[in-house]
């Protein structure tokens, strides 16, 4: 057989296939037939001509044909009994673009920032073949090529895509596929300021986290310690306080794998607290006093030093300074120095703070005294040093001044001499010493200053002591005079019965101990012959060391 048709067809439209055979046997067994066609869709019609133009046998098969049917085979055939012979058409089905779909790879796994993904069109049958696509992310046209290549992911490529492949016919549409990006992201609200006793809370969410197809589990972490775990994407401060305060960060877990957000600072802000207020008086003539202010707030305060309501210092516009005055200032610190002080320095010190959230004050009350000592070459010296004290006072300098000097608050001595010297300073001279200053305008007494006098120990007073009644119980006690603190030991020969620091405790229970300042008492119950001997006391430290013995007889 021979067929005729159209070199293509058109998808919608019918079209007309012609099978036919230059004969016709009226009575014979022979078949001519459309095979693979659809019946449903399908009409065929036979046609013979007889006549003295020709004899011919034409089958006609009249469709409509789908881009299923594009590259099928059509048969048109003869048969005769067992004898067969046959005519192939290949449907040439002109359609739009069809079965059209989204790959993405990679396929599984979560898709993190900074990954590499593409996004291919795929079409299942295009003719003619696809001319031009179009890629769309959430409605938005964002590429032009088949393949749409995003090599740094970023958060803000989540979303639904969905492809266009055309050719001259129309257009084919793929299904949405949603590219998600497994980011953590940490928000607060309604800031990452706020005033404190504010309601605030931090959220943690990937994108599409509500769409998202699998529950997620939430860890939250403050200052990098961990603080909760679970569903809950959020963590809620009804009330924030200041110790809130902090760096938070959250990771976010599913089947795949976790992210941990990048971590946000939750600033939380406060009126200043009370301000800490402190005087200090230098007691090396007290002609140094030191004013010191600090707080606590957020944001930082401004803060002023005033003495009896006269502003002498603050942080913010700096008020005018005198000779006498230094200021220094950093965050929630002030500290003012007053130089040369005197009684007119005395009063009542005020430090206020205060910030946009609202202020605190504070108050002391600072005693000058118009007379100062000062010890040179220091307070504290190893005995054997020569030492000057010095009355400074305001006395009148047009008359000559009156200086009584005390010590431990008993009188020492009065003359017209601002010094007290120990030319060869010894132990016993230490203690607590104040000079009094008279002149035609009146009289001031300095604080008293200690003089500390340092002295390797004295010859142990070393006492030993035998009881009888209610059991026998000796007695040894040895103290000595030193300064520093001497360490004491007791022995007996060789062996160490007690010390004050730094030995065992008594191995016999017989031996009690008692410790005290350049003191050590030593008690023997039950005593025996065997306790009899020479007991040595030994007193060290570290200006030298001394010993004394004692025959203890039972």
């Amino acid at each position: 057989p021979s067929v005729t048709s159209s070199e293509e067809q058109t998808e919608g439209q019918r079209s007309t296939l012609e099978c036919s055979t230059p004969y016709f046997c009226p009575r014979g067994d022979t078949v001519l037939r459309w095979e693979g066609y659809d019946p449903q869709v399908s009409q065929v019609s036979s046609h013979v001509q007889l006549d003295t133009s020709g004899v011919s046998h034409q089958v006609t098969l009249t469709s409509s044909f789908t881009w299923k049917d594009h590259s099928k085979k059509l048969l048109c055939v003869v048969s005769d009994g067992s004898k067969r012979a046959s005519a192939e058409v290949v449907l040439r089905v002109r359609h739009a673009p069809k079965d059209t779909q989204v790959s993405l790879s990679p396929s599984s796994g979560n898709i993190g920032v900074g990954d590499t993904v593409t996004l291919s069109c795929e079409v299942g049958s295009s003719h003619p073949p696809v001319s031009g696509y179009h890629w769309y992310k959430d409605g938005v046209a964002v590429g032009t090529e088949r393949v749409l290549a995003l090599p740094r992911v970023r958060r803000e490529d989540h979303g639904q895509y969905h492809c266009e492949a055309q050719n001259v016919l129309g257009t084919g549409v793929s299904p949405p596929v949603t590219l998600r990006v497994f980011s953590a992201e940490i928000s607060a609200s309604p800031a990452a300021e706020v005033l404190e006793g504010t309601a605030t809370t931090l959220s943690c969410d990937v994108p599409g986290r509500e769409g998202h197809p699998e529950e997620l589990t939430y860890t939250w972490f403050k200052n990098s310690v961990w603080l909760k775990e679970g569903p809950a994407h959020t963590l809620l401060f009804p009330a924030v306080a200041a110790g809130d305060a902090g760096y938070y960060s959250c990771q976010v877990t599913n089947s795949q794998g976790s992210d941990t957000a990048q971590a946000i600072s939750l600033s939380v802000t406060y009126p200043p607290r009370i301000p800490t207020l402190t005087l200090f008086q230098e007691t090396q003539g007290g002609r140094l006093v030191i004013v010191r202010c600090t707080v606590d707030s957020h944001p930082p305060a401004t803060l002023a030093i005033d003495h009896d309501g006269t502003v002498l210092a603050t942080s913010g516009a700096q008020v005018a300074l005198g000779q006498r005055l230094g200021v220094t200032t950093s965050r929630n610190s002030l500290r003012l120095e007053i130089r040369d002080a005197g009684p007119r320095d005395s009063g009542k010190y005020g430090c206020t703070a205060s910030n946009v959230h609202g202020g605190a004050s504070a108050t002391k009350v600072l005693v000058i005294h118009a007379a100062g000592l000062l010890i040179q070459p220091s307070a504290e010296v190893t005995e054997g040093t020569a030492v000057t004290l010095t009355c400074v006072g305001t006395g009148d300098t047009e008359e000559e001044p009156l200086y009584t000097w005390y010590r431990n608050g008993r009188r020492l001595q009065e003359n017209s001499f601002p010094t007290l010297e120990f030319p060869s300073v010894r132990g016993d001279d230490a203690g607590a010493f104040q000079c009094l200053v008279r002149s035609r305008n009146g009289s001031a007494t300095s604080e008293a200053v200690p003089l500390r006098v340092l002295y390797p120990p004295r010859q142990p007073v070393l006492s030993s002591f035998l009881q009888s009644q209610g059991g026998r119980l000796g007695i040894i006690q040895c103290s000595v005079e030193s300064d520093p603190e001497s360490n004491l030991t007791l022995r007996r020969g060789d062996d160490a019965i007690a010390c004050t620091q730094g030995c065992p405790q008594a191995t016999s229970p017989r031996v009690h101990v008692t410790r005290s300042y350049n003191s050590l008492k030593v008690e023997i119950r039950d005593v025996v012959v065997e306790d009899e001997g020479i007991y040595v006391c030994q007193a060290g430290n570290s200006q030298g060391s001394a010993s004394a013995t004692v025959d203890f007889k039972a």
